[in-house]
């Protein structure tokens, strides 16, 4: 449909990412064929508001990307600035717990790996929190082992930010870029250039636990850190939380600051 391309257009003109580009689109084609829409320009407001107060949506994250997708397409595509657009409230977000794996079991699992690249992978995500698409996109370049760092570029929210660099994930890049010998992208998959999320997913829960993501090794680094001592501004800036209150998460799921409390009886 020539209206996704112009969407898409705008969006990049807006700097959305590409993961933002290609929900927005997704959601954009499903709004249109669900109402049987002949014709995108004539989309009147009151056909939108409509769709999002009665669609089933599977979640509040979704239904939210929905709201903002649709709010875009009529502002920026469709030129409309009606007042009953900018009245539809988006739901409260879920507050549930992350889920985490204690530190000791993950640090005896990820020994146990036989597979340099797997354990590499699995290592770097665990050691500094990194998002599983932070780690497909490491180039060799962002590797500075004379300064110790890790430079993550164009992350969530189109940020970069720098994390430290342990000796022991050092030595095991060094071991791991002698056999392997990737090119451009730090971790290189069997046919192509870069390593995808869906094999990071799949080591994961072949190593460390069939329950939960990748994810779950980030949600676990900082609640370990924060048991050790770390102070929650420092894990705040490793995780390239813009807000304070987004990483204060970890303290409702760490035991050690459970176990600090005195409770009344």
């Amino acid at each position: 449909m020539k209206i996704l391309e112009i969407f898409e257009q705008k969006l990049r003109y807006k700097n959305y990412s590409d993961k933002t580009i290609k929900t927005y689109l997704s959601y954009l084609k499903q709004f249109i064929q669900t109402q049987n829409i002949k014709d995108p320009y004539q989309v009147s407001t009151k056909q939108i508001c409509e769709f999002l107060h009665t669609n089933k949506f599977t979640s509040t994250s979704q239904q939210n990307q929905f709201i903002g997708c649709l709010k875009l397409f009529a502002k920026h595509i469709l030129n409309k600035k009606d007042i009953h657009l900018s009245k539809i409230e988006r739901p409260k977000s879920e507050k549930k717990l992350p889920k985490v794996i204690d530190g000791d079991f993950i640090k005896s699992q990820l020994q146990k790996i036989q597979n340099l690249k797997h354990r590499t992978i699995l290592t770097l995500t665990y050691s500094v929190g990194l998002r599983v698409s932070e780690v497909v996109n490491l180039k060799i370049e962002d590797i500075d082992s004379k300064r110790m760092l890790i430079h993550i570029k164009n992350a969530k929210g189109r940020k970069d930010r720098i994390v430290p660099l342990s000796q022991t994930v050092l030595e095991l890049l060094r071991e791991y870029y002698k056999q392997f010998k990737p090119k451009t992208f730090l971790f290189n998959g069997q046919k192509t250039s870069q390593y995808s999320i869906g094999s990071c997913q799949k080591i994961y829960k072949h190593y460390i636990d069939q329950e939960s993501s990748i994810h779950t090794l980030r949600h676990s680094s900082f609640t370990n850190l924060l048991e050790n001592g770390t102070d929650l501004r420092i894990i705040q800036s490793l995780a390239g939380h813009s807000n304070v209150k987004t990483t204060e998460i970890y303290t409702h799921v760490s035991n050690k600051v459970l176990q600090q409390l005195q409770l009344p009886i």
